[in-house]
């Protein structure tokens, strides 16, 4: 197994409802999905965004889409209007979440 970035095996997508960051996790290949749904656990993903997420993390699979989604609890310092944060809207919880690492298997001929 080789370690890669998560961007090179999907896209996401982000944004928050209240203090609740919201992210979607998506497969680019049908294949792609499994590896998704064995190592980006809600542990996992609570332990990448470290002390950024106060609360717990949800997790909800969609294999119809070939998808995860999060729900990060009290991540956004209390919502749009409340916080003094910079990212008020979750907008760049995409972003942060696809530089976690994975592993794939050494065959697989990811660019």
């Amino acid at each position: 197994m080789k370690k890669i970035q998560l961007v090179k095996i999907a896209h996401a997508r982000s944004g928050d409802k209240g203090d609740t960051a919201n992210v979607g996790v998506i497969a680019l290949k049908p294949e792609y999905y499994e590896i998704l749904k064995e190592q980006l656990t809600a542990e996992k993903v609570k332990d990448h965004f470290g002390s950024n997420v106060k609360g717990k993390v949800e997790r909800f699979e969609m294999p119809n889409i070939g998808a995860l989604n999060f729900l990060l609890h009290n991540a956004l310092g209390g919502g749009g209007t409340l916080t003094l944060k910079h990212d008020a809207q979750g907008k760049v919880v995409s972003a942060n979440i696809l530089r976690m690492q994975v592993e794939v298997p050494d065959d697989w001929e990811i660019k």
